[in-house]
């Protein structure tokens, strides 16, 4: 048998370069990390035997850079490169430069990652295999007028699609040919940018499919096999948040013409290492088509793992090094069912715009063997504006679907983060809805049910607005305790313990406004200070609580409401302060100052600013330009993705402040607009 390697080098960051390590380090196997300017404190380079800086934050200049990663495998004598997913990880010219160096690529051949990377040569082979097909055209010319007969033969609504690309990307669906050429300009860009390819393929759009996959393994010795399929249905913008192992409703025919298909579709390309054949299902159940073969491990793979009992980056690892498979397909059998849901730094609230920045408290339930947690942050810790910012993934297991489900909302309660806007509340309202627990899926799933899944929270309930209340006094408290030990003031009425205010303002409102919520309406809570504690005037029906509470370092809250205890956390954050239960959703508060303008949070005025950090990919309108509420006025490329910053009414563009190209700060003024209001809301 062949000896495994003695030291790999991770050409990755975040969970997957964490979850490489664990295997790596379960085998004896050293690590080598590497890491940008961005990432020098990032968890992955923590956990890394040893880490190498390779360069700047931009992943063009650091994680796609392949000849810096290459000399720091070879400075640090590792014997292999691990490209996790993303990133290299489907660059078939990075993998003939490992091997050019002596070092071995932990991944396929580069003839099969040329040949699946390249969907319009992959659709090809597919049809010279016999593997359904949906009509569509990718051909050579890639001319609009061309595309667009294309779609016109074909009837819309069309998918367009990056020839060269994978993970959502530059995806549009045109429901008009009025459309389409707008849609091809933004695709290019969005494919150019993130492929350095802008080829397109157009094809037929499919309402309301089932998105499956099927995991398959193959050997140097023309060894296949398969490891049962998953399904990928519920996504946002054409990218997956929830996956589930395996493909709930189908009949055993289907599943085993698709497992065929999918082990044929290897089979034509001598393939080696791990990959994953994913298919269209229509709504019917009675068919499937190619849709893309993806030649590397995929970030759902923990539900295949769970389901087969396996480690498939063990496997990874072992082919790279020479070795045949390590079970033969009638040895790798499926026990019960796998949910993996990914928790992400976005705000599913304005179209899921990625919400870079600091978490300062992150809580994530315990682990187990029927919990597994892939994290690739930790808190204090930073989502960095230039790359992918899922935050971790919560990979549960049941004997059922049904209690999967149950495990999977159980612990998306025990989940609290703060810092950073996420999809929790998204992932918990998905859980619990009746439709998933139906097995009700396809990627409309969201958009379908966005009444219930992206509706803002409801009125927060008497006691969370109690221990908002409570926290917030608790906090100021501890804070003019710490000003008086620190200007060693022992006549100050906070050098008591006892809570009780000696200054005489023994009454105040507090006037707060919750930040998530339509309408954001003023809630006034008058509070009474007592000597022990304080009484809380709420506003629904004139209800009177009497509270205790104290407030740990850590944010825990425990509070005494009318002699029953309540437990909860509770923070401050930049746009006020948040405070959360178990199963329940974080809710933000801001305090209202004197003007009715919330005191931590000035609001913009007649301005278009920019949500994020980005680069101005396009201007839509010239200035001068009169704009109707809601119409595109820029496009700004943030994290992989592309986004309409839209006019927040009627109005004129009298200035442009950038150009297309320019780099803008979160904040930035980008245009004068006349009109009222600021921009708020992004799309695609």
């Amino acid at each position: 048998m062949p000896a495994l390697f003695s030291k790999i080098l991770i050409a990755n960051r975040g969970e997957i370069a964490c979850r490489i390590i664990k295997t790596a380090r379960r085998l004896a196997i050293s690590t080598v990390g590497v890491y940008s300017d961005a990432d020098r404190e990032a968890l992955h380079v923590a956990l890394a035997d040893e880490a190498l800086r390779i360069g700047p934050a931009p992943a063009r200049e650091s994680y796609l850079e392949g000849v810096k990663i290459i000399a720091a495998a070879l400075a640090a004598g590792a014997e292999a490169v691990h490209p996790g997913y993303g990133f290299l990880a489907e660059n078939a010219a990075f993998a003939e430069a490992c091997a050019e160096a002596g070092l071995v690529f932990i991944g396929p051949p580069p003839d099969a990652i040329r040949a699946m990377g390249d969907k319009a040569e992959a659709k090809a082979l597919m049809e010279r295999a016999s593997v359904p097909l949906l009509p569509g055209y990718h051909g050579p010319d890639q001319g609009l007028r061309r595309l667009g007969e294309a779609a016109d033969a074909i009837g819309y609504p069309v998918m367009i699609k990056p020839s060269a690309g994978g993970g959502g990307k530059g995806m549009k669906i045109v429901a008009e040919a009025a459309a389409f050429a707008a849609a091809v300009e933004s695709a290019r860009r969005e494919a150019a940018s993130a492929f350095g390819d802008d080829r397109l393929l157009v094809e037929k759009f499919l309402p309301a499919p089932r998105h499956v996959e099927v995991q398959i393994f193959a050997d140097a010795r023309q060894n296949y096999v398969h490891l049962f399929d998953r399904d990928c249905s519920i996504q946002r913008r054409h990218q997956k948040i929830i996956e589930e192992a395996p493909a709930p409703g189908l009949s055993d025919d289907l599943r085993r013409h698709m497992r065929e298909a999918a082990l044929a579709a290897a089979k034509a390309i001598s393939y080696v290492g791990a990959g994953t054949i994913e298919f269209l299902v229509p709504a019917s159940l009675d068919a499937f088509y190619f849709m893309e073969m993806n030649t590397r491990l995929q970030v759902e793979h923990p539900a295949t793992e769970m389901i087969a009992g396996l480690d498939l980056v063990e496997w990874q690892i072992r082919i790279a090094a020479g070795e045949a498979l390590p079970l033969e397909q009638a040895q790798i059998l499926s026990h019960g069912h796998a949910i993996e849901a990914r928790l992400y730094a976005e705000d599913p609230m304005r179209d899921f715009l990625p919400q870079p920045g600091r978490i300062e408290r992150l809580d994530l339930p315990t682990p187990s063997p029927q919990l597994r947690i892939d994290a690739g942050v930790a808190a204090p810790g930073e989502v960095p504006i230039y790359y992918d910012p899922l935050i971790a993934k919560l990979i549960v297991w049941g004997a059922d679907r049904p209690a999967a489900i149950r495990r999977l909302r159980a612990a998306l309660d025990d989940v609290f983060i703060e810092g950073v806007a996420t999809n929790i509340e998204l992932l918990r309202r998905i859980a619990g809805h009746q439709a998933y627990a139906d097995a009700a899926l396809d990627t409309g799933f969201i958009a379908r049910h966005s009444a219930d899944l992206l509706a803002p929270p409801g009125p927060p309930s008497r006691e969370i607005l109690a221990m908002a209340a409570v926290g917030l006094l608790c906090w100021r408290e501890e804070a003019a305790r710490a000003q008086a030990k620190r200007s060693r003031d022992q006549w100050s009425p906070w050098s008591s313990r006892d809570g009780w205010l000696l200054n005489g303002r023994l009454r105040e409102t507090l006037r707060l406004r919750e930040i998530d919520a339509a309408p954001r309406d003023e809630i006034a809570i008058g509070v009474a200070y007592l000597r022990r504690g304080w009484r809380l005037d709420l506003p629904q029906d004139g209800m009177v609580l009497y509270a205790r509470g104290a407030l740990a370092p850590d944010g825990a809250l425990c509070v005494d409401l009318d002699g029953h205890q309540r437990s909860a956390s509770w923070t401050g954050c930049p746009a006020g302060f948040a405070v959360f239960r178990k199963g329940e959703a974080v809710r933000h508060f801001a305090l209202i100052d004197g003007t009715g303008e919330e005191a931590s949070k000035p609001q913009a005025r007649g301005r278009l600013v920019s949500p994020m950090p980005g680069r101005i990919a396009a201007l839509l309108v010239e200035p001068g330009a009169r704009v109707e509420a809601n119409q595109p006025i820029l496009v700004l490329e943030a994290m992989k993705m592309e986004h309409q910053l839209r006019a927040p009414g009627d109005g004129l563009i009298t200035e442009f402040y950038v150009r297309a190209g320019d780099q803008a700060a979160e904040g930035a003024e980008l245009a004068r607009f006349e009109g009222a209001g600021h921009v708020d809301e992004t799309e695609r």
